[in-house]
């Protein structure tokens, strides 16, 4: 019995399963007509194809559930009713207000603004969702108290507009911004506190710090010291350090204790370096760079050394055409601290660069930019050929910030595109200076627009007064001329000099020239200029016989080439690589035929980061085809390359007057201790050896000696917030006796 029973509840369910389904079968149907009702702004062509309703296919309750599900994930709609009637299904919606626009008060820094603006303006013209402004609420209080607005709180206002819009208006309170009082490093035992605080980029707030921004608490910021605080330790060969976290403490209202928690581990050494160089490739072509690594070995390791490796590979794949290669290399940890290195090269696919695109460029043309790429679109890719294009760009000073991505082209994954995103900088400048010392005061002022007319075009003037010398210039410089990677300049330019007191005479010479440059070679640099100048001289009573002879007014036409090869890391205080320069006058035409002749090398070489060497050689010469050299045109050796003697007061007298000579050189060698005094980070100590020579004039009346003049000091150079402030001591080791020595010196000057 109960076993029929059973059987009975079965048929029964069964039955009831298939009238279910019977009912499902029989609710889908096709629908004739779709009708929308309740929009303002979205057309009924846009909501249906959100809801995915089609016509002419069957359609049941589920694909009505399904259709609701797919128009409320739009965001667009607060309320949505769909209901079968006969042959239509009638949509009924009401829309979600709009936002209308968004706006950012209580806040000055342009910085900020633009970074919250960029972020707003994004969610402009889409649906308001209370949900979505509470999140963006708090990502703008995030980012304004991660750039030192710590206590910064916010008050966001929704106005409702008659147009189902609404306005939003975010008021920021900021308080008082963070300042970082102390800055502490946890457990480094190995290097000065002094020498990490200057390799992070936030500072210590001082009174004296009423500029930089770095003193404010920046959490962005503290994440990358940890990254400059990582780099600097691998650098110094502790390839296991690890920054165990950085954190804020609030010590006083505003003020708070920066600490950075760091594990060195131990130091390690290079064990075994080596590159895998396949048979396709000529070995001596890495001869020099196998040299460099077995140099290497067994000293202590450093993430600088690498990448100076893979450099050097880079520019031997770049220079003999191997396009398609990328410089790779593996590390490998053995006996506890040693390391073994290998380099390899990756053959990478062919592509060819599409299109490139730029960016953020509001002022600044676009053929601005793009004269500066090495790459062009059509060109096989290569790496090495986009960066140095970024350094290009970044090297005509407009641009905060230069950075270049690359994606495949969608259609074609052998093509690339590049693009190049640029953030402008304020180019007009206004600068004053004053500088005194022992030897006299100066004073420089000037404009200068750097991206005239958004063409890249330099415009500048500027005028210096010192005791003897009045200057004034002005001055044009393309550095694209016509679109071309060559630059053009012209000059205006107006000098007067006078000595009369001390060397009786005096000169005015005004002038004009233009010139062009370029680049010949990688970091080899043509300039070549055309210029004619008026000068007048005029001499005292009391003047020597020679210098009579030569007073008069004096007209030429030069013409001046310069040769210049730059492989220095950086141009504003290098501290390695080296530059060799040569220049020569000669005359076109000139009433004082004499050809100059100018070199100066410079060699920088950084032992440590609290060593830097450097050896500076200077040689000038000037000498007349027709006549004696003028006076004005002679040679004279300037202080700042024979210190411990007075500018001018050394070398072939007549009489009692310094005449310069025709022949110049001199020699300085130099050891720079930065930040070798601890807690003083903002001063550099100078140990320095010059020489010099100046010799031999056109007539035999003067009084000359070609002994080498020599001295030996110490400079300190001090940052303060008024300028740098240079003290020097120097002790002349040889000297004539007629030679007038300056044993102390100093300068300060700044701009503004």
């Amino acid at each position: 019995m109960t076993e029929l029973i059973c059987k009975l509840r079965r048929v029964k369910f069964i039955v009831l399963a298939i009238l279910l389904l019977t009912c499902v079968e029989t609710n889908a149907k096709i629908y004739e007509e779709i009708k929308v009702t309740g929009n303002e702004r979205l057309s009924v062509e846009t909501i249906i194809m959100f809801s995915g309703l089609k016509l002419g296919e069957e359609i049941d309750n589920k694909e009505i559930n399904l259709s609701i599900k797919k128009l409320y994930q739009t965001n667009y709609f607060k309320d949505i009713k769909i209901l079968l009637d006969k042959e239509v299904i009638k949509i009924s919606i009401v829309e979600n207000p709009i936002i209308q626009s968004i706006k950012v008060d209580g806040i000055k820094n342009k910085s900020i603004i633009k970074e919250l603006t960029d972020i707003t303006k994004k969610s402009e013209k889409y649906p308001y969702l209370k949900n979505n402004i509470i999140d963006q609420n708090n990502l703008l209080l995030n980012i304004v108290r991660a750039s030192g607005y710590y206590f910064a709180k916010i008050d966001t206002k929704i106005i409702d507009n008659k147009d189902n819009s609404v306005e939003i208006i975010y008021n920021f309170n900021l308080g008082k911004r963070a300042i970082i009082k102390k800055i502490n490093f946890q457990g480094n035992k190995i290097f000065r506190d002094s020498k990490l605080r200057n390799v992070i980029k936030s500072e210590e707030g001082s009174f004296w710090k009423f500029i930089t921004s770095n003193k404010y608490l920046d959490e962005r910021k503290i994440k990358n010291d940890e990254i400059l605080l990582r780099k600097y330790y691998q650098r110094k060969g502790y390839y296991n350090v690890n920054i165990k976290s950085s954190y804020a403490k609030n010590i006083n209202n505003q003020y708070f204790e920066l600490s950075f928690n760091i594990d060195a581990g131990q130091k390690f050494f290079f064990n075994d370096i080596s590159i895998k160089i396949s048979e396709n490739f000529n070995k001596d072509n890495f001869i020099k760079i196998n040299k460099d690594i077995n140099n290497l070995k067994g000293k202590e390791f450093s993430t600088k050394e690498i990448n100076k490796i893979i450099n050097e590979i880079d520019d031997i794949i770049f220079q003999k055409e191997y396009l398609f290669l990328n410089t790779e290399y593996e590390l490998k940890v053995v006996e506890k601290n040693k390391i073994n290195i290998q380099f390899a090269f990756e053959n990478l696919e062919q592509l060819y660069v599409d299109q490139i695109n730029i960016f953020g460029n509001f002022i600044t043309e676009e053929k601005v930019i793009r004269n500066s790429l090495i790459i062009d679109e059509g060109d096989a890719f290569n790496q090495v050929l986009l960066d140095k294009s970024i350094n290009s760009i970044k090297s005509r000073g407009i641009f905060k910030s230069v950075k270049a991505n690359t994606k495949i082209d969608d259609s074609d994954n052998q093509k690339k595109i590049i693009d190049i995103t640029v953030e402008e900088s304020p180019t007009g400048e206004i600068f004053a200076g004053a500088g005194t010392g022992t030897s006299g005061a100066t004073i420089t002022a000037g404009i200068q627009e750097k991206n005239y007319l958004g063409k890249g075009i330099k415009l500048s003037t500027n005028f210096s007064l010192s005791e003897d010398e009045v200057k004034g210039k002005f001055s044009v410089i393309n550095p694209n001329f016509r679109n071309t990677d060559r630059s053009i300049n012209t000059t205006i330019e107006s000098t007067t000099s006078d000595f009369l007191s001390t060397g009786g005479f005096k000169t005015s010479r005004t002038g004009f020239g233009v010139g062009t440059g370029f680049e010949q070679y990688d970091d080899f640099f043509v300039n070549l200029d055309i210029s004619a100048y008026y000068e007048k001289l005029e001499t005292t009573s009391t003047a020597s016989a020679q210098k009579k002879k030569q007073e008069g007014d004096y007209l030429e036409n030069l013409f001046t080439y310069n040769l210049t090869l730059n492989k220095l890391d950086q141009n504003f205080q290098p501290t390695d690589g080296h530059l060799l320069s040569f220049k020569q006058v000669l005359p076109i035409y000139s009433d004082d035929l004499s050809i100059g002749n100018t070199v100066n090398l410079s060699k920088y070489h950084s032992v440590s980061d609290n060593l830097i060497l450097s050896g500076k050689f200077f040689f000038k010469s000037v000498n007349s085809i027709d006549d004696d050299v003028r006076v004005s045109r002679r040679v004279y050796i300037p202080s700042s390359k024979i210190r411990g003697f007075e500018s001018g007061k050394f070398g072939p007298k007549d009489g009692e007057e310094y005449v310069g000579g025709n022949f110049g050189s001199a020699l300085n060698l130099n050891s720079t201790l930065p930040n070798v005094l601890s807690g003083y980070e903002n001063i550099d100590l100078n140990l320095f050896l010059d020489a010099a020579t100046l010799r031999e004039v056109d007539y035999d009346s003067s009084l000359e000696s070609s002994k080498i003049r020599s001295s030996t000091g110490i400079s300190v150079n001090w940052y303060t917030i008024i300028g740098p402030l240079t003290f020097s001591y120097a002790i002349p080791i040889s000297k004539e006796s007629t030679d007038k020595t300056e044993t102390f010196r100093f300068r300060i000057g700044t701009s503004f």
